[in-house]
């Protein structure tokens, strides 16, 4: 009778006996909860056998101090996914969906050693040179800009009217992305993350980068593009697409989830009522129990080895669950005695996030601009039918419905039109004051 009531109990719809015995990361039982799976996982011991899409198997590290173990020894554990031994010996096709995420690219997030170390500083040291101030005053500018889309409707998607676009707005600015060049940015990097024509996506994406670089060469400016080409790191024009498409794309997808997150946790907790003055705490909040990005990290065995009790093989997909792992049952009385922010959302070790203190700032300041513009801010829909975005690697609303009292443009500003993204059609051409980012530029000037 007492093992009956200890045993695990999988969560309502896993079908991991469907998986070969793997827990499967896709699907809309795991999006839709999550902590769930994760607390299944956990009779495994650090480590669970998972499935991250179809065919695609991989060992999940479910365990804080196993992953930090993990993150920290690149001796044993290498980055490089030409390493992916399934991928290589072509038990995975190409054309998975897990594939695009955890394909190797010539980039710092895919290189170890020395070539890790030389794309690392140049990007670590070009963001270092952000300054906050104008950080705040770029993102602030973003956001009036896009509340000035929605705000006079006295209702809004959070996610695809605010927190979907204002990174990548913010991050064309960083990057010194004139008007044509922004708009297919906006585009590409969008169409990569919505799965829609995500082929054509990347195309325009890395023509549009390519196009960046070499306007860069030609006409340097304060921008971060710039800083990472004058580097002493010499990076070829090869080297500049993939970093900086990295930049653009990594970066823009944790943190519209870190955004649309720490919204959702203020607007349904009720411990965040009087607002202002705990959007540090959401996001730090929101970092330990809802990151961002679940499950990434992916990294490989350098040689067969024994890890936290499992044999693993050279060449195995591993990978790390911030989720698992920030909420363990364990850590709950660390987290409490110890420093809020030792949680794993920007992972740890040499590959951790270089742009943590850009990303946390401009998230502080969308949100706050949103509260101060609109203070009367609700949920449109009832809580339980919000929809999570599906997959093993993010965690992300599908859509944040709110209503509020309409609001006007800012004095001294006009309110912006309103325009929709070019269409795949229109991203090959130069079509100037097409676009979002052409629309928001002229917006700027009036």
């Amino acid at each position: 009778m007492d093992a009956q009531h200890t045993a695990p109990v999988p969560p309502p719809g896993c079908p991991a006996h469907n998986s070969g015995g793997r827990v499967p990361l896709h699907g809309p039982g795991f999006a839709a909860d999550p902590q769930a799976y994760y607390a299944y996982m956990r009779h495994y011991g650090p480590t669970a056998p998972v499935e991250l899409a179809p065919g695609v198997e991989a060992t999940l590290v479910t365990d804080y101090s196993t992953a930090l173990q993990l993150l920290q020894d690149s001796g044993s554990f290498r980055k490089d996914a030409r390493r992916w031994r399934d991928l290589d010996e072509g038990r995975i096709s190409p054309d998975n969906p897990a594939v695009p995420v955890l394909a190797y690219r010539p980039n710092c997030m895919f290189s170890d050693g020395p070539e890790h170390l030389r794309l690392r500083q140049a990007v670590t040291d070009s963001m270092a040179r952000v300054d906050a101030r104008k950080l705040s005053h770029s993102t602030a500018q973003v956001s009036n800009y896009l509340i000035s889309q929605f705000g006079s409707r006295g209702s809004a998607d959070l996610l695809a009217d605010y927190a979907k676009q204002l990174p990548l707005f913010v991050f064309n600015e960083l990057f010194g992305c004139p008007a044509d060049i922004g708009d297919r940015v906006l585009f590409g990097a969008t169409g990569m993350f919505d799965g829609v024509n995500a082929e054509r996506a990347i195309e325009v994406l890395f023509g549009a980068v390519g196009e960046l670089v070499a306007l860069k060469r030609a006409r340097p400016g304060d921008d971060v593009t710039s800083w990472l080409m004058q580097h002493q790191a010499k990076l070829t024009d090869e080297e500049m697409v993939h970093q900086l498409a990295l930049l653009l794309v990594a970066g823009n997808e944790p943190l519209r989830n870190l955004i649309g997150n720490t919204l959702h946790r203020l607007l349904t907790h009720d411990a965040y009522a009087h607002k202002g003055g705990l959007i540090d705490e959401a996001i730090d909040d929101t970092l330990w129990e809802n990151p961002p990005m679940q499950n990434l990290a992916a990294h490989y065995p350098a040689a067969d080895m024994e890890f936290a009790g499992q044999k693993l093989r050279a060449g195995d997909l591993v990978l790390v669950s911030f989720a698992a792992a920030n909420t363990g049952p364990a850590l709950t009385a660390a987290r409490q005695a110890g420093s809020n922010r030792a949680h794993l959302a920007w992972s740890a070790g040499p590959h951790a996030c270089p742009s943590k203190e850009p990303a946390r700032q401009i998230t502080v300041t969308a949100i706050e601009n949103l509260l101060n513009r609109l203070p009367d801010v609700e949920l449109a829909v009832p809580e339980d039918s919000l929809v999570w975005r599906p997959g093993p690697f993010n965690r992300g609303l599908a859509t944040l419905p709110v209503r509020f009292t309409a609001v006007g443009p800012r004095p001294g500003t006009a309110a912006a039109p309103q325009t929709e993204a070019p269409g795949p059609s229109e991203t090959g051409g130069r079509r100037e004051r097409s676009g979002m980012w052409s629309q928001f530029l002229t917006w700027l000037t009036k």
